[in-house]
């Protein structure tokens, strides 16, 4: 019989306008309106394959090669049952020769080829993955399904996985409808339109955070006043501005609202019963090290260069342009040093070889040197250079995660 199966990939996505508080925590819908840089999936993805048979006695996932429970009433059982009803709707009521493969159970395998809840958003990715894969395998697909209808229901698994079912630059509007209909994902630009947008992600911890964002958010929707000025006030604004930025490739305007915006999130966090600290003294040093290259960079007339974001962990990613990114790295070098042989460079910034990265560590002209100290090895654990993205890809048969008999190819 036929062999009913699809496999997607699906892009992290790093916020620059953060989304932080729920005002429907079931339908995830969110306080304010957000936006992100989707990034490169040659770098950092989510890989999903669904496979849908009246053999299958029971939906089942695997993630990372672990069975993952689908619980009643979750997120994964509702992205799940959500795509078997937009199939039914879309496709199998209008045409009665359709497979009725919303009847059917899925077998869903999911790989990330980043850690897991380290502060890289997994959930965003894998969630997107997900309802990707299930789009390809119920013929959900442009022009029958646009990514924004997906979104709202990528929304549902996770809040920021709505945003990664576009490439390039993305809004999350917050709607106002109880429903949920108007909180969905809109492309602002696509990658082709500012390409020369590059991200350097610092991981300063590479497990699990304390306190997780679900939680966090809620009681800082509970307990915060700064964070009804922010809701109210500061990211309409925000939004706004920062869209334009992006629309006239205006990286000084970028930065600035970027910069701010990651400020004002971590300030909501502190202002939470009991305060919420995601940072460390390595993030806070981070910050500290791209505040002085920036001052630098504006006393010669070149405006921002770079532009910090925290999300909730304190893995820094620094956005700036190619030209830039070189000068960028050296410097992270010379106050967070690496282990030899981790960094791999493959946007071919120091020619590709993969010899002690440390050789390249230099401080620019001018700079004051004394800003922050120097930390020893291990402090960043890791640098990831990478680039603004697409979006979610259709995958060949031949990078299928499941074999033959419907079974992650590959068990942890």
């Amino acid at each position: 019989m036929a062999l009913y199966q699809a496999t997607a990939s699906a892009p992290v996505n790093i916020a620059v306008i953060k989304y932080w508080g729920k005002r429907d925590t079931k339908l995830i819908l969110p306080t304010n309106s957000s936006l992100s840089v989707t990034l490169d999936q040659d770098h950092l993805r989510s890989t999903t394959t669904s496979r849908a048979d009246p053999s299958f006695t029971k939906d089942t996932l695997w993630l990372n090669g672990k069975e993952d429970e689908i619980k009643a009433g979750g997120r994964l059982e509702t992205c799940i049952r959500e795509m078997k009803k937009l199939r039914k709707e879309v496709i199998e009521d209008k045409d009665a020769s359709a497979p009725k493969l919303s009847q059917y159970k899925v077998h869903i395998a999911s790989y990330n080829n980043f850690p897991t809840a380290a502060g890289l958003a997994s959930s965003a990715s894998g969630f997107a993955a997900l309802v990707s894969s299930l789009a390809q395998l119920y013929s959900l697909v442009p022009p029958v399904v646009s990514p924004s209808t997906l979104s709202l229901i990528a929304r549902q698994g996770s809040g920021s996985a709505c945003r990664s079912l576009y490439g390039g630059f993305v809004a999350w509007e917050q709607g106002v409808l109880a429903d949920g209909s108007d909180s969905l994902a809109i492309e602002v630009a696509p990658q082709s339109h500012w390409p020369e947008m590059h991200a350097l992600i610092c991981v300063v911890s590479d497990t699990k955070k304390g306190t997780s964002s679900t939680s966090g958010m809620q009681r800082t929707v509970e307990t915060s006043t700064l964070l009804q000025h922010r809701i109210k006030d500061v990211v309409p604004a925000r939004m706004a501005a920062i869209s334009t930025a992006i629309k006239n490739r205006d990286f000084d305007t970028f930065a600035r609202i970027t910069m701010a915006d990651s400020n004002s999130f971590h300030s909501v966090c502190l202002d939470t019963e009991p305060p919420i600290f995601y940072m460390n003294d390595v993030s806070r040093s981070i910050i500290s090290v791209i505040v002085e290259y920036n001052r630098l960079s504006v006393e010669k007339g070149e405006g921002y260069k770079a532009a910090y974001t925290y999300d909730a962990g304190p893995n820094a990613v620094i956005y700036a342009l190619e030209k830039d990114i070189k000068e960028i790295i050296q410097l992270v070098l010379a106050y967070f040093p690496q282990t030899a042989g981790e960094f791999k460079d493959v946007l071919g910034v120091f020619g590709g070889a993969a010899q002690d990265i440390n050789v390249h560590a230099k401080i620019p002209q001018g700079f004051n040197d004394k800003v922050a100290n120097k930390w020893e090895v291990g402090a960043v654990k890791g640098l990831i250079h990478t680039k603004v993205g697409d979006g979610p890809r259709r995958l060949a048969p031949e990078e299928a995660l499941l074999n033959a008999e419907g079974f992650p190819k590959t068990l942890a």
